[in-house]
């Protein structure tokens, strides 16, 4: 029988070295004090789980993202916003862009935190205490009687808020097989990108007819139940937290305190939480391969929230539409998102499952380059869709018009989006959240600054010139994906991250 694979062999052939190209072999390790799975089969392996039970946590899982997601869209400057400036006694317009940014600058720190924690400790407690400090945060939201208490409040929401969307795809890669994993990224992916989208409708409505302290009672209602459900859902799936609980629990049954988990990192305990506390900002500055693709999906997405952030306002503007029509206006670009994330998330693991049925070795797992090709017909997509959508408006034209071009923007945004989370998660396995975190700290940042000079740049250069500069610079981010496939597997061999 064969030995396992280790992490240099993985990449010596281009493979990365996740957790899943270590777990495939099953030999007895020469070492009699190695505790490792207990053959291919084994159903303490997350990937050997039940499909119901795997689908039930992914679900819980986007759900969670979900209501986190709604949370910040939902009281962007949008209608309801001068609601909450006004009963909060104050008129200060900075501020009230603040309180979307603030919310935001907590998806970017959280990050930090939530996931080298879940890399110490494992995801399920990470998950279940970020849902308490959530749920009371966001009831603070509800009862604050002045700004500083409300962004107080907004910042914790958004730091705790932030587990799912880092925690995410790491427990995708712990239970998902690759060529699986497009479609399990697509429902989590669906609980991320619906809200924005779709929140400021419900908020719109909502801040009209109840008040907008109304709006975090209809978050915390849910959340409470997901906190609740979530123990008996969310169980720990990150190998080595489980392979070294089992280490663990054998010594104390044999006695034998020589017993060891194959994937621990043999260091003190204090070096273990340093070392793992800084990983992603030294993933971050680091990787190139995180870098270049951290910065395309930040322009993607601060591209976003800088047309979501003006986009009720110039419809109320140029076509007198009320407040609460004003939210439907974001439908372009729902529409545009939900079908990119289903369109893609299906054709990936489509064109994955040929690509490994024609390859020489079908156990040979595929290098994570192959997830990339998607961003090639979507790099021309994202500047189409921003041209059609400032033209259109520059032009008058009907609504609908412009609204098409953000759902091509949406569609296209998917496009990016998708194929780098799977993309990381490959090339990174057991350290899948913290390259994620790295990417979502950068994307965050960007999603929070941007959108502050947003209108006096349209203000400057008018709806047509403007959306053409961000179209422009996103033209400049084309060749990414055609860099990253031809020269990827080399760059993920000199990392040192990846080592």
């Amino acid at each position: 029988m064969s030995s396992p694979r280790t992490p240099e062999d993985a990449l010596s052939s281009q493979s990365p070295p996740t957790t899943d190209t270590i777990s495939k072999g099953n030999a007895v390790a020469p070492d009699p004090n190695d505790v490792f799975w207990d053959g291919d089969d084994d159903r303490s392996n997350p990937k050997n789980w039940s499909v119901v039970r795997r689908w039930s946590h992914i679900v819980m899982i986007s759900l969670l993202t979900f209501i986190t997601y709604v949370a910040g869209p939902i009281v962007k400057p949008f209608p309801p916003l001068p609601d909450v400036m006004k009963s909060l006694h104050s008129d200060n317009s900075e501020l009230e862009s603040f309180v979307v940014s603030i919310y935001v600058i907590g998806f970017a720190v959280g990050p930090l935190l939530v996931a080298p924690l879940s890399e110490l400790y494992g995801r399920a407690i990470v998950y279940n205490v970020s849902n308490v400090i959530f749920l009371g945060a966001t009831i603070g939201c509800a009862l604050s009687t002045d700004v500083g208490m409300f962004l107080a409040f907004r910042l914790l929401c958004g730091c705790a808020g932030a587990s799912p969307l880092a925690l995410g795809g790491g427990s995708i890669s712990d239970m998902m097989e690759p060529e699986r994993m497009g479609t399990a990224m697509a429902i989590w992916g669906l609980g991320s990108l619906a809200p924005p989208v779709f929140s400021p409708i419900a908020g719109g409505y909502l801040s009209q007819g109840a008040g907008w302290r109304w709006i975090f009672w209809v978050i915390a209602i849910p959340m409470g139940i997901l906190t609740a459900v979530s123990p008996f859902l969310i169980q720990e799936s990150y190998a080595p937290v489980l392979l070294e609980r089992k280490a663990e629990r054998l010594r104390k049954e044999t006695g034998n305190h020589q017993l060891k988990s194959r994937l621990d990192r043999q260091l003190s305990q204090k070096r273990l939480v340093v070392d793992t506390l800084i990983r992603p900002p030294r993933i971050l500055f680091t990787s190139p391969i995180v870098m270049l693709l951290a910065v395309d999906t930040a322009i993607v997405y601060g591209y976003q929230y800088l047309v979501f952030t003006t986009l009720s306002y110039i419809f109320q503007d140029q076509y007198h539409l009320s407040t609460g029509l004003s939210g439907l206006v974001y439908l372009g670009n729902g529409i545009g998102t939900v079908l990119g994330i289903f369109i893609i998330g299906y054709a990936s693991d489509k064109v994955t499952e040929r690509r490994k049925k024609g390859a020489l070795n079908p156990d040979e797992t595929l290098p994570p380059e192959g997830w990339l090709w998607p961003m090639l017909p979507s790099g021309f997509l994202v500047p189409a869709g921003l041209f059609w959508y400032g033209w259109s408006l520059q032009r008058n034209a009907f609504p609908i018009v412009p609204l098409v071009g953000l759902g091509v923007f949406g569609f296209a945004m998917m496009g990016i989006f998708q194929p780098v989370q799977i993309y990381v998660v490959n090339a990174f396995g057991k350290h899948a959240a913290s390259a994620m975190a790295a990417t979502a700290v950068l994307r965050s940042l960007v999603g929070a600054l941007l959108p502050l000079g947003g209108q006096r740049m349209y203000d400057a250069l008018g709806m047509g010139w403007g959306n053409s500069l961000l179209a422009f610079i996103s033209l400049g981010l084309v060749p990414v994906p055609f860099l990253m496939m031809k020269y990827g597997a080399r760059l993920r061999r000199r990392d040192p991250n990846l080592r």
